[in-house]
């Protein structure tokens, strides 16, 4: 059984604290002649001597840059990041691969930002607006592709409309769009009148499930149908905003920050993180400070123990099968692999083969249970016959006390122990990973039964030299004693084997 990792981290930084001084202080260093925008005719490479952040364009603050990061030592990403802590805020999303940091990677424009390889062509550009006139980073992080006439400039692409996995103050974000982490398994989208959280439980690519939903509270104003979709805003005032009709209008529903009003200076922002919550930070001139999570409790998260694990209050993870708990020495070990989605039977002539093992578990519930369906059964039997028809169904939670039948049809993810016998979960694991685990059952076995091979035979050999030993002494003893019958004196032997009456003859001997 393991700690779960703490979930109050703040946004991550990828190198030292040494490597930022630096970075910061050399990217300074060149402020000056730093480039406030971008006009036709400019390319950049990656240059092969920074390890970490090359910038390209400054804000006027100086707080932001859009700039090459490294990405894995060999590969990078079109990034803009807030330089005092280097954090991204943005990222281009290149398909169909990252670019490698090599002088086969060009970011150029031409009325069009465009990042290319020489060998994969075109990896990303903004060519799907309008041609522009300049490419700007305003103070808000947000990078801009405008088009000027005389003194009027018209935006026709901003990076506020194509989040990453970051919400920045002042953004204005979409129904049209979406927030997701890094790793692509977590999303946040809006729907009518709510915002949620989605994962790829599936591993198709696709973060279709549900697992955290906030429904607009409309304390302040209404949601009103054809009026067109809500949208968000991370505002200055700390709060997470919902509005509907407009950026000015009054927000439909507000979700406070622990700052909320107390007009702290800073920036906000609010992340995706990797494993699933919604994290609001404040940057306070030094650190970013934790404002506000969606999901406060670590066994809420969607998967937090990892396939096939169980996650009690504290909270501490554990395994569904207490037989393949995971090695406490690596962190990210899970109870069992991953499986992929697909139908659990195999399907011989007219007939559907079981292609899956089942186990079982008392006192099991269902995370987010109040967004996952259900069907009511009179019997936990009947519960379990429903799922173990269904090719598609990878198991079933049951709650005797209410009938109520939870059917999942995604590879099991964690679980929730609870001290409620009245709940039992009903599980299938794929063959394909039944085997590997049974096999590293057996490997676990096999080395417990080499161990007590390897003592049974220590205690053999040590109980033949025993008895060895005392057959040799008996031998001897026996020895002597036919010497002493045939010589009538003691054989040599220690001090202690002499007779008394030899002992005092020999004393009174040496007297003389």
């Amino acid at each position: 059984m393991g700690k779960l990792a703490v979930i109050n981290s703040p946004p991550t930084r990828s190198h030292s604290s040494a490597a930022q001084l630096l970075l910061v202080s050399l990217f300074f260093s060149s402020l000056a002649a730093g480039q406030t925008e971008l006009r036709p005719g400019f390319q950049a490479t990656p240059d092969g001597s920074i390890s970490s952040f090359q910038p390209i364009l400054k804000d006027p603050s100086g707080n932001f840059s859009l700039g090459f990061l490294r990405v894995n030592s060999s590969q990078l990403a079109l990034s803009v990041l807030h330089l005092p802590s280097l954090q991204p805020i943005w990222a281009a999303n290149p398909t169909p691969a990252s670019p490698s940091w090599s002088d086969r990677t060009r970011l150029s424009f031409n009325g069009t930002l465009v990042l290319s390889d020489s060998r994969r062509g075109i990896l990303w550009s903004t060519s799907q607006t309008d041609p522009g006139d300049a490419v700007v980073l305003l103070n808000t992080s947000n990078l801009q592709l405008v088009k000027r006439n005389g003194a009027v400039s018209v935006t026709v692409w901003q990076s506020f409309d194509f989040p990453a996995d970051t919400l920045a103050e002042g953004q204005n974000f979409s129904s049209a769009a979406s927030l997701v982490a890094s790793g692509g398994r977590y999303a946040m989208r809006l729907g009518d009148d709510f915002m949620a959280l989605y994962a790829d439980f599936d591993g198709d690519g696709a973060a279709d499930r549900i697992y955290w939903k906030h429904k607009a509270l409309e304390a302040r104003a209404d949601v009103v149908p054809g009026q067109g979709p809500i949208h968000a805003r991370v505002e200055p005032e700390g709060f997470l905003g919902l509005y509907q009709n407009g950026t000015g209008s009054t927000p439909v529903d507000v979700q406070s920050f622990n700052s909320f009003r107390r007009r702290v200076s800073g920036f906000y922002i609010v992340r995706v993180e990797p494993d699933g919550n919604l994290k609001g930070y404040n940057w306070d001139g030094a650190n970013w400070v934790l404002e506000y999570q969606a999901i406060p409790d670590g066994c809420s998260l969607p998967d937090p123990c990892g396939s096939y694990g169980l996650c009690r209050p504290g909270p501490t993870c554990s395994c569904l099968d207490s037989g393949t708990e995971p090695d406490s020495n690596q962190p990210t070990s899970q109870c069992l692999p991953a499986p992929t989605a697909g139908n659990l039977c195999n399907r011989i002539g007219l007939e559907n083969v079981d292609n899956f093992r089942v186990l079982r578990r008392i006192g099991v519930d269902l995370p987010f249970k109040e967004l996952t369906s259900y069907i009511t059964t009179p019997s936990l039997g009947e519960c379990e016959g429903s799922c173990e028809r269904n090719c598609t169904c990878w198991g079933a939670v049951y709650n005797n006390a209410s009938g109520f039948c939870y059917m999942l049809d995604y590879p099991i993810q964690t679980m929730l122990g609870v001290n409620d016998d009245s709940k039992f979960g009903y599980f299938k694991i794929r063959n394909e990973v039944a085997s590997k685990v049974d096999e590293k059952k057996m490997g676990s076995g096999a080395r417990v039964g080499l161990v007590f091979l390897c003592l049974s035979v220590l205690v053999l050999v040590g109980a033949v030299g025993v008895v060895c030993v005392r057959a040799w002494k008996k031998h001897r003893r026996g020895r002597n004693r036919i010497l002493e019958e045939q010589e009538g004196v003691s054989a040599p032997g220690p001090y202690k084997d002499l007779g008394s009456d030899s002992f005092r003859s020999i004393e009174m001997g040496e007297r003389r």
